[in-house]
């Protein structure tokens, strides 16, 4: 994806100013997001609307990048929120609308992957509702496929308490997922 040093020098080069280098490390880092929402959106169209809110965010916020953690961890955790994100908004306007929403996936009109998709996001919502401290250690280590090092590093809290959050995370999770709310 990046050649070696590439993505330092675009990001220096975007967060001193430089219009091309922000529009080119953009363009570089739209498939990596794109991959990021689409393992928590089902549908492409929501998925792509997510990583344009993730790519914006990362224009707009690049100069806050302290360079704690990495750069493609940093990218992670704004386009994993992106994705939530996007996906609360969606429940939120079904809900307002008075939508009827199915209590289950429809196996006829779903595919597998999408039905699984919306089981973990809606067990995702559950976790975040009823335990907000081991959301952002599990999405980073199962969803955004970060090491346990980079969790700790990304979150700035030590690998013993990122290991216990993501222990009782993913305990809570398989509950979500095995037996249903």
């Amino acid at each position: 994806m990046f050649e070696d040093g590439e993505l330092e020098r675009l990001v220096a080069a975007a967060r001193a100013g430089d219009p091309g280098a922000m529009e080119h490390l953009l363009a570089k880092l739209r498939p990596v997001v794109m991959r990021r929402c689409s393992r928590f959106l089902p549908h492409h169209a929501d998925a792509e609307e997510a990583a344009q809110d993730a790519l914006l965010s990362i224009s707009r916020h690049l100069g806050e990048y302290g360079g704690r953690g990495s750069f493609l961890g940093w990218v992670t955790v704004i386009a994993s929120n992106a994705a939530r994100s996007t996906y609360r908004s969606m429940r939120r306007r079904a809900e307002d609308s008075h939508a009827d929403l199915p209590e289950s996936v429809d196996p006829r009109t779903t595919s597998v992957i999408a039905g699984t998709r919306l089981d973990v996001m809606e067990a995702l919502a559950a976790l975040e509702q009823q335990h907000p401290a081991l959301v952002e250690s599990f999405v980073l280590r199962d969803l955004g496929d970060l090491t346990y090092a980079q969790v700790a590093e990304e979150l700035d809290t030590p690998m013993g308490t990122v290991k216990d959050r993501i222990q009782k995370a993913r305990r809570f999770m398989r509950g979500r997922l095995v037996t249903g709310p």
